[in-house]
């Protein structure tokens, strides 16, 4: 199964642009940053990912603020057949509610 899930903020936005298909696809970079337990130790886990709305998907993506907390679905890809970088590939996107 390849399924990441996890809360980020939208740091950067390229503009909306569309495969040779006429599939409109966004670039994007996410960052997260949470407290996580390992080994009964508590870890800051900090990260910026790139990542790609692709689809439907893209128009809500591209509409997001950036730096609003939202939960993020989807999964790891490689960014081109040659590549070893791997790019999260956004399928679902949830507003997450601010903590008072």
């Amino acid at each position: 199964m390849n399924q990441f899930q996890f809360v980020a903020q939208v740091v950067e936005r390229e503009m909306l642009r569309y495969s040779p298909a006429g599939i409109p696809i966004v670039a994007a970079k996410l960052a997260h940053s949470s407290q996580q337990l390992e080994a009964q130790v508590v870890r800051l886990v900090e990260f910026e990912v790139s990542a790609l709305a692709v689809g439907e998907i893209s128009g809500r993506f591209n509409q997001l603020e950036l730096g609003t907390n939202h939960q993020f679905t989807g999964f790891m890809a490689r960014k081109n057949r040659n590549s070893k970088s791997l790019v999260f590939h956004v399928v679902d996107i949830h507003e997450v509610q601010a903590l008072n």
